[in-house]
């Protein structure tokens, strides 16, 4: 029984530390969409509670009523040309200006905005 229970802690123990995860990547996708040396995304976006907001791009909210899911927000932030060659948005992943894991992570942020 004492094995049993010291397994169970064990398991929640693992369990809370990855439920601690998805908030540590959310700030961190924050702050690249932020950085004005990575993601940028305020020079073209308005995010809630991003100051100086450019207007090229439409507002980063409510993300989730316009993309059917994160891979397809993914998508259009790692090569926005593939859907519309015209846009003024960079490519950031295929011109390596972020890395897949910093865009995974701005992902993250934006998918949390209400």
């Amino acid at each position: 029984m004492k094995s049993f229970l010291l397994a169970s802690f064990a398991l929640l123990a693992a369990c809370a530390a990855i439920a601690e995860l998805p908030q540590e990547r959310v700030n961190d996708g924050k702050q690249l969409a932020f950085d004005r040396n990575k993601g940028n995304c305020l020079a073209c976006h308005a995010i809630d509670d991003g100051e100086s907001p450019g207007n090229i791009g439409p507002p980063l909210a409510a993300l989730k009523t316009r993309f059917k899911d994160k891979a397809q927000l993914r998508d259009q932030i790692f090569d926005a040309t593939r859907f519309n060659p015209e846009t003024s948005m960079p490519p950031f992943g295929r011109n390596r200006i972020l890395t897949a894991d910093e865009i995974d992570r701005i992902v993250d942020y934006l998918w949390s905005q209400p």
